[in-house]
C-alpha cells in the first residue's frame, strides 16, 4: 500500500481511511489535469527562486507533460492506498524520476494545491458554460425573429390578458440570459485569482514570487491575503453555484412555460414525436418529459447554494475536512447543468408553434386594451373608455379591432433583438477567455 504524503510510523485504521476519503479519488479525477498546470507553474516559479535546478525543471516539465499527456487520454488512475490526486503525480513522478519528484512539493501545501486546481477547473466549467449558453441564446434569438409576427395570448394569473407573440416569448428568455451571464461574470472574476502560495493558508517562509505563478496560469491577480485565499474554499463554490441557479432559474421557467403550453388545452407549441415519450396504458399519450427533466434538474441546481452555505456557514477561519465534502454536490452540477443547456437547445430548435391561436373566440378578450387605447387615442377619458369596453364585454357586445400597432422599444412590433444580441456579445467577450487559453497552452510548450 502507498504511503501518505502526510504518514509517518503508524498507519491509519481502514475504516478511517475509507471514511475520510470518502469520495475523494473518484472526484479528484476531474481536478487531475489542473493539479498537473498548477504544479507545472509551481515548479517554474522554484527554479526562478533558487529551489530547483534547471535541469530537475527540465525533466519534471516533460515528466509533468507526459502525465498531462495520459489524463487527456483517460490513462490517469488514481491507485488504492493513494489518497488524493496531488499524491498520486507526487507519486508518479517520485517512481519515475526518484529524489527530485519530491522536491516538487516545496512551499506549498495540499490545501493551496486543491485550491488552484478548484479554481482552474472551475473556470474552465464556466468558459463552457458561457458557450453552451451561448448555442441556447442564438438559438432562442432565431426563433424570436422567425416567429415575430405570430400572436399568442399573454397571461397574468394564468388569466388570458393581453396580446403577446412568440417573438416576445422567446426573445424574453434569450435577455433573461444576459442578465444570467452577468452572475457568471461576477462569479468567474472571483474564481480567476490565483491562491498558490498561500500554502496551508499562512504562507511560507521560502522567498515565493506568487506574481509570477498568477502569469503563468493566466490569472487575473491573486489572492494576495493568504488567510484570506484559504477562506476562500467553500465561498467560491458558493458564488460559482448562486451563478449556475442563475442559468438554472431561466432554463426551469423556460421548461414549465413549454410543458404548460404543450398541453392539449394550450395547444401553443409541439413537440416532435421523436422528441416525446409515450404511456404503458393510454396509447395516445406524447409526454413533454425532457422539459419535465429540465425543469426537475434546474430546480435542484437551484437548491446547491443553500446545501454548500450549510455545510460552509459556521466555519471559523482555517481549513476544515468539511471542505471536502462540497466538492461531491459542486463538481457534479456543471455536467448536470450543461445536459439541460444542450438539450434545451435542441428541442427549441426542434418545437413547431401554433399560428392561428388567436382566432379561437375565447381569447377576443385580450384586446380589450387595445381597444380602450384606441377610444383613448380619439380623446375619451381612459377611466370612460376603461368602462365602456368593459360593458361591452359583459353584454357580450365587444367586437374589436385585431389589428395591433405596437412601437415602441421591446414591444411586439420592436422586439430589440439587435440591441439584446450586442449586449450578450459585449457580456462574452468581457471574460475574455482567450488570456487563460494563451496561458495554458504557453505552459505546456514550456
Amino acid at each position: 500500500m502507498a504511503r501518505k504524503l502526510w504518514e509517518k510510523n503508524v498507519q491509519v485504521d481502514k475504516k478511517i481511511e475509507d471514511f475520510t476519503v470518502g469520495k475523494d479519488r473518484e472526484l479528484d479525477l476531474y481536478l487531475a489535469k489542473f493539479d498537473v498546470l498548477g504544479s507545472m507553474a509551481h515548479i517554474t516559479m522554484l527554479e526562478e527562486i533558487g529551489l530547483l535546478e534547471q535541469s530537475e525543471l527540465r525533466i519534471l516539465l516533460d515528466e509533468l507533460k507526459e502525465i498531462y499527456n495520459l489524463i487527456e487520454q483517460g490513462g490517469f488512475v488514481i491507485e488504492d492506498g493513494v489518497e488524493d490526486v496531488h499524491s498520486q503525480v507526487e507519486l508518479m513522478l517520485t517512481h519515475k524520476l526518484g529524489d527530485v519528484g519530491k522536491k516538487i512539493h516545496s512551499g506549498r501545501s495540499r490545501n493551496d494545491q486543491v485550491l488552484v486546481d478548484l479554481k482552474l477547473y472551475t473556470r474552465s466549467e464556466l468558459k463552457e458554460v458561457v458557450e453552451s449558453v451561448e448555442g441556447l441564446f442564438y438559438e432562442l434569438i432565431t426563433q424570436s425573429e422567425r416567429h415575430k409576427k405570430v400572436l399568442m395570448p399573454g397571461y397574468t394569473h394564468l388569466q388570458i390578458a393581453m396580446p403577446s407573440s412568440f417573438g416576445l416569448w422567446f426573445g424574453a428568455y434569450a435577455e433573461s440570459l444576459v442578465d444570467d451571464l452577468l452572475f457568471v461574470q461576477a462569479a468567474y472574476r472571483m474564481c480567476n485569482r490565483n491562491p498558490l502560495g498561500s500554502a496551508a493558508g499562512y504562507g511560507s517562509s521560502f522567498p515565493l514570487n506568487r506574481s509570477l505563478t498568477t502569469k503563468l496560469l493566466g490569472f487575473d491577480s491573486m489572492n494576495y491575503n493568504v488567510v484570506y485565499a484559504q477562506m476562500g474554499r467553500g465561498k467560491l463554490e458558493r458564488n460559482v453555484s448562486f451563478a449556475l441557479a442563475s442559468i438554472a432559474s431561466t432554463l426551469s421557467k423556460l421548461a414549465y412555460d413549454a410543458c404548460l403550453f404543450n398541453s392539449q388545452n394550450f395547444n401553443f407549441i409541439k413537440l416532435p414525436d421523436d422528441c416525446t415519450t409515450g404511456s404503458s396504458i393510454m396509447p395516445h399519450k406524447k409526454n413533454p418529459d425532457v422539459f419535465e427533466l429540465i425543469r426537475s434538474k434546474c430546480n435542484k441546481i437551484q437548491g446547491l447554494p443553500q446545501q454548500i452555505m450549510l455545510m460552509i456557514n459556521n466555519l471559523p477561519s482555517g481549513y476544515f475536512r468539511d471542505l471536502q465534502l462540497v466538492k461531491e454536490v459542486f463538481i457534479p452540477a456543471f455536467e448536470e447543468l450543461l445536459s439541460c443547456i444542450h438539450i434545451a437547445t435542441y428541442i427549441i430548435k426542434e418545437m413547431r408553434v401554433n399560428e392561428n391561436i388567436l382566432e379561437d373566440e375565447k381569447y377576443l378578450s385580450i384586446f380589450s386594451v387595445e381597444e380602450v387605447n384606441r377610444l383613448v387615442s380619439e380623446g375619451i377619458p381612459f377611466r370612460d373608455a376603461y368602462k365602456q369596453v368593459g360593458l361591452a364585454i359583459e353584454e357580450g357586445d365587444f367586437n374589436p379591432s385585431l389589428d395591433l400597432n405596437h412601437t415602441h422599444e421591446g414591444s411586439i412590433g420592436n422586439l430589440c433583438n439587435d440591441k439584446i444580441t450586442l449586449l450578450f456579445e459585449k457580456v462574452v467577450n468581457e471574460f475574455n477567455f482567450q488570456q487563460v487559453v494563451d496561458a495554458e497552452q504557453a505552459l505546456l510548450k514550456s
